[in-house]
């Protein structure tokens, strides 16, 4: 990798950044000035960068190349034994009503090679193969950041005083894959989101805007629904994410038993799998935070992805196992550098 392709770098919202200015952990400078670039990982320290610069294209010579590592090499945190018996585990404490539904992930590892640790070239290669509509990169090499994210759900976007968030839970090949219990977990969750959102918003102002809409993306399709609200006079984005952090889609209900219950069946932290990605304009007073889902992150010489499934107690462990596979197939294929574009058709390279 060249130097100058190890300098920091960033995308959100369709542009790429360039020329870090300064970074921070208070939350509270997304309520100064200027552009900023939001890193909440599920578990560790927050980063929140101003860019220089934002532009339809990177600058010249940033992205070194992408080959990637073989798509059987992966190990997983939980293998299917161990995720099922944490599916079972969930639904024996939904039977003594601890919970209601409780999102279980595991993190799948493979070594990366040196020539291959640059993630603005993975991101560009998500960008081909899996194009999403919150896609996002970041990579700060003093700071550990180094994430490319095809995610397609919206944690939170602001417009003024206006906020949206836009939960998916239920996940299928089909849209005949989708079931009752799938519908459920939506609801449950739609639910969840309103209780965060009316923490900090006026009253009766929290409504469902849609409910259970189909999404289709690349091997598999979603049902999403759209939660909004408007905030409080003088709420800063510190009070917005202490109501709504994390995110509830990959939580569950209530947030924070369920939380408790993530941290004794995951073996390993979720790292930034799971929190928010995304961008933040302080004078316009817009912003779109993506859940990290469907994320990449390098750890070290390792190259890192989650997945999971959120699990009720209608959740059957080896369906919910297969879902965890389908999550995963399609993004592991492409970082690998070849993907198959639609069922039928030939294997597209990508190297």
């Amino acid at each position: 990798m060249t130097l100058r392709a190890a300098q920091p770098l960033a995308y959100a919202g369709g542009l790429w950044a360039s020329g870090l200015q300064e970074g921070s952990t208070d939350p509270a400078v997304l309520d100064s000035a200027g552009r900023w670039l939001v890193v909440m990982p599920y578990s560790g320290t927050p980063a929140f960068l101003r860019f220089a610069d934002w532009s339809e294209q990177p600058p010249a010579g940033a992205i070194a190349s992408w080959h990637g590592p073989d798509a059987d090499a992966w190990s997983s945190s939980l293998d299917m034994e161990g995720y099922c018996a944490a599916v079972a585990r969930t639904r024996e404490e939904i039977a003594k009503g601890r919970v209601y539904q409780a999102n279980v992930c595991r993190v799948m590892r493979t070594a990366l090679a040196p020539e291959d640790r640059d993630v603005a070239a993975l991101h560009q290669l998500l960008l081909q193969g899996n194009p999403a509509p919150h896609s996002a990169m970041v990579r700060v090499p003093e700071l550990g950041l180094h994430i490319a994210s095809a995610s397609p759900e919206l944690f939170i976007a602001r417009h003024g005083a206006e906020v949206t968030s836009g939960p998916i839970k239920g996940t299928g090949r089909t849209s005949a894959d989708l079931t009752d219990k799938d519908r459920a977990e939506n609801v449950m969750i739609v639910d969840l989101v309103r209780n965060d959102l009316a923490r900090v918003s006026e009253v009766g102002s929290v409504e469902v805007a849609s409910l259970l809409r189909e999404e289709h993306h690349p091997g598999l399709v979603h049902l999403v629904s759209e939660v909004t609200g408007r905030l409080l006079a003088g709420t800063g984005w510190g009070e917005l994410l202490a109501a709504a952090f994390p995110p509830g889609s990959v939580t569950g209900a209530p947030k924070s038993t369920a939380l408790a219950l993530i941290s004794e069946l995951e073996p390993v932290p979720r790292s930034f799998y799971c929190g928010a990605i995304g961008w933040v304009d302080a004078d316009r007073q817009q912003a779109e935070l993506a859940v990290a889902i469907r994320t990449f992150w390098i750890d070290g010489e390792a190259l890192c992805f989650g997945t999971g499934a959120g699990i009720t107690w209608g959740s059957d462990p080896q369906r919910e196992w297969r879902e965890t596979e389908l999550k995963a197939q399609h993004l592991v294929s492409v970082a690998s550098g070849s993907w198959v574009t639609a069922p039928g058709t030939a294997r597209q390279e990508a190297r």
